[in-house]
Parts: structure tokens; C-alpha cells; sequence
């Protein structure tokens, strides 16, 4: 495919509000576009930073070590307990392995950590060369479960055989096969779906309801373990957090368990409050509902007089966003209204078409939503448009500060909480700091 039938081919994924989602609108959720270096990262990719988190899972990656090294660490997920997580490893294919299979080798890398660290739980990820030479590694996870009497689940996920959408799909499947046999007895509890721990966000959401009465049982996957996910059927209510990565494993547990869901999103005051009320709700738990009603009537006060005194620098301001999830940028959206700023470029990696909608409803009839962006479309759009920040992943840091634009990590790599109450504080500081900074009256000035 030539470069002009790949820029035409990408027009598909961009366009101006005035279309909408519906009819001739954009295409999304779709695999990236041949000859096209999108944003979108890989199946494997996916699958990986759901499972990761899980504090005491051993990770071993099926394939070449660049596989391992690509997705060593790929979260900044915290933990209160176990940091096995962190480690990762390989059963680092050669030519010879493609060439005769790589099961024997797998079978010896379980063989080894069994033996040195006797773990509940191993996660064991088939990737592009695995797909490709046919390993069987099912019938391998089985025996080895049998073996050592302990869960070694596959993860099928070779990066070919689709987008980081259906990575997040084959962990969520790799989830109910860890879940599923185990029936503890219900209690009043919930549990976090799509939360992983970054920064430690996830021990401020705990915290919030603790103090409006609701306890949480586990969290898929930040700071959780084999013991805590195990006892996840307990639950009364789901809440989802990543609406992407989390949405399949919500409706599969609720028509496998009878376990109801909602959506949620903890970034952002109205976003906050409105999740906090809605969960004491979907509980039927008008105790919890009023203390909710209270708590965050409270804390937004708490925040108004510092909120004013940065609305004064940010007020007009133009924001570009580029994120992951559907859900992060419509709290985006809703954060930067509040303060005064115009969104005028939105984008997302998984977004989905009723993510896209919502967008539509809340941006400018001008703003350029986008669905798995090439950089060369961020630039034109952030250009165009005179974006005055971009916040996004640590892929789109490079691009921001080559075009003189300032920049906010809102992805993973980032190492304070942005969500909550406390998040808000966190994130207006960063992006009245890194956009009213002086340097870029220098750095405009040479481009």
C-alpha cells in the first residue's frame, strides 16, 4: 500500500463533529491500517498490562526475549504486598526453537520457577512466533498445572491476530479461568474492575468508600493477589473503571456469576462525585448514598477557592488529548470545561463508538476527534488547531515538546495519582506548570 492510499485509507478514522459517530461517521475499534504507524499497540501488548499488576502472578512470555523486554514493567502499578510482579520472563526463542517448537523450553522455564518459587499462579503468554510454529501451549499449561498442583494459565495472544483490544479481551478470559471455580458465599462488598493501582490510585478510590460505608473485595488487577481475586464472586456489585479493558470481563461475570455492573470514572470532581452517589445506589444502600451526598459536597468545597485561583491562568486555553480509553478522555473533557479550557483535539487508542458519541455531545462542533491517531495526524491536528498542551502516554511526550506544546502524562508511566479529589489538585498543578512555563515563549520563537 502506497503512502496515498494510506493517508485515504486513514480519513475512515477522522472527522470533524458535524458527522457524528452514526452513518458515514468514523470507524473505530478496528484493527490499524496496514503501512499505517498508529499508536494502537498489540494484542499481547494488551493482554500484558491487564494481567501484570496481579502482585504475586509469575509472567512468562512465550517467545523472543524482545517480546519480554518490550512489556518489562509496563505499568507504574503499586503494591501493598508481593513485588513478584515486576520480574519478568522469557523463554527467549531462537531459530532453532521455531524450527523444531518451543515447548520443551517452556515446559523447563515452568519446571524452574516451580521449583525455586512455588507460586499460586503463572500467566504463560503465546505470542506472534508462538501463533506462528503452532506450540501447543495449552496441553503444556495443563500438564504442568497437574504437576505441581498450581494454576498456570495460557494467555493466547500472538500480536498479529488483532489490536490491544482483543489483548484486553484474552486476559479478561484468562481472569474467568482463574475465578470461575471458585464459589465463595456472597457478602456486601464490591469489586474495582479496570483500576490498576496507578500511583496508587487505587488505595485513594478504597479509601473514598471506606468513608461512605462500602467495602471493596478486589481490584482487577492493581495490588491483587490469587487470594483476593479468588474470593472476586462474593461480590454484590462490579464497578468499571477502564470501560475498555474491562467491559467483556463485567458482562461476562455478571451472566456467568449474576453479578450487576456500572460504569464509573474517578477523574475529575463531577465525575468522582457522580460514581461515589451512583455506587451507594446501584447497592441500594441509602446510608452509604447520603454519606456519598455529603463526603462529596465536601471535598468539592474544599476545592473551589484553589480551582478559582487556576482558572485565571488556564481560561481559554486550548487542550489537545490523546489517551488510551473513551473514558479517560470524557473526563478529560469535563475536567478542562471546569476550568475554563477548550478541548480542541480528542483522540483515543480503544475507544468505542458510544465513547465517541458521548465525546461528540460534550466537545465544540469544530474540535477533531480522532481514533487510533498516527503521530503525523496529531501533529497536523495539534497544529492546526493551536493547541496549547497535549496530555497523553509517554509515546506522545516527543511530538508535544518537538512542536513547542506543552505536555501531561496521563498514562502509565506517570508516578503521582490523578484521580479523585486528590488527583484534581495533582493534575491542575502539572498542566498550569508545564503549560504557562516561560520556556516556550523561547522554544516558539525558533520554530
Amino acid at each position: 500500500m502506497g503512502n496515498a492510499e494510506v493517508l485515504e485509507d486513514r480519513k475512515k478514522f477522522i472527522y470533524e463533529k458535524e458527522e457524528g459517530c452514526g452513518g458515514n461517521g468514523m470507524r473505530c475499534d478496528t484493527d490499524s491500517v496496514s503501512g499505517s504507524v498508529s499508536q494502537r499497540a498489540c494484542v499481547y501488548c494488551g493482554a500484558r498490562v491487564v494481567l501484570n499488576p496481579i502482585t504475586d502472578a509469575f509472567h512468562i512470555v512465550h517467545g523472543p526475549i524482545g517480546c519480554a523486554s518490550y512489556t518489562w514493567d509496563i505499568r507504574g502499578s503499586l503494591s501493598s504486598g508481593d513485588e513478584l510482579y515486576r520480574n519478568s520472563f522469557s523463554t527467549d526463542l531462537r531459530e532453532a526453537d521455531v524450527i523444531f517448537g518451543g515447548e520443551k523450553r517452556l515446559t523447563l522455564a515452568i519446571d524452574e520457577i516451580a521449583e525455586k518459587y512455588h507460586p499460586k499462579l503463572i500467566f504463560v503468554y503465546a505470542t506472534c512466533i508462538v501463533g506462528v510454529i503452532g506450540d501447543d501451549v495449552e496441553a503444556v499449561c495443563k500438564v504442568m498445572s497437574e504437576k505441581y498442583n498450581m494454576r498456570v494459565i495460557p494467555v493466547k495472544s500472538p500480536g498479529f491476530s488483532g489490536n490491544k483490544s482483543l489483548g484486553y479481551k484474552i486476559a479478561c478470559n484468562a481472569i474467568m479461568e482463574l475465578i470461575l471455580p471458585h464459589h465463595p458465599p456472597k457478602g456486601k462488598g464490591i469489586n474495582i474492575l479496570g483500576d490498576f493501582n496507578l500511583a496508587g490510585e487505587l488505595w485513594i478510590i478504597r479509601d473514598y468508600l471506606k468513608k461512605i460505608g462500602i467495602p471493596v473485595v478486589t481490584a482487577f488487577t492493581g495490588d491483587s493477589s490469587y487470594d483476593t481475586l479468588i474470593k472476586a464472586p462474593s461480590a454484590r456489585l462490579n464497578i468499571v473503571q477502564c470501560a475498555g479493558s474491562s467491559t467483556y470481563l463485567a458482562n461476562r461475570m455478571e451472566e456467568e456469576m449474576g453479578i450487576p455492573f456500572i460504569k464509573v470514572s474517578f477523574f475529575g470532581i463531577e465525575d468522582t462525585a457522580s460514581s461515589l452517589i451512583r455506587i451507594a445506589e446501584a447497592l441500594e444502600d441509602e446510608a452509604a448514598r447520603q454519606k456519598a451526598i455529603d463526603f462529596v459536597r465536601e471535598e468539592a468545597e474544599k476545592l473551589e477557592d484553589f480551582l478559582n485561583l487556576y482558572r485565571r491562568n488556564l481560561k481559554g486555553k486550548r487542550a489537545a488529548i490523546y489517551v488510551g480509553g473513551g473514558f479517560k478522555a470524557i473526563s478529560l473533557i469535563r475536567q478542562f470545561k471546569d476550568l475554563g479550557m477548550e478541548t480542541v483535539v480528542v483522540g483515543t487508542q480503544t475507544g468505542k463508538k458510544d465513547d465517541y458519541e458521548i465525546i461528540a455531545g460534550l466537545v465544540d462542533k469544530n474540535t477533531v476527534i480522532l481514533d487510533d491517531a498516527t503521530p503525523s495526524e496529531l501533529e497536523k491536528f495539534m497544529k492546526e488547531k493551536r493547541a496549547d498542551i497535549l496530555v497523553g502516554g509517554v509515546k506522545e511526550r516527543p511530538l508535544a515538546y518537538k512542536l513547542g506544546i506543552a505536555f501531561c502524562d496521563h498514562n502509565h508511566e506517570r508516578k503521582h495519582p490523578l484521580c479523585g479529589f486528590d488527583g484534581v489538585v495533582n493534575f491542575v498543578k502539572e498542566i498550569n506548570s508545564s503549560m504557562n512555563n516561560p520556556v516556550w515563549n523561547y522554544i516558539r520563537e525558533e520554530l
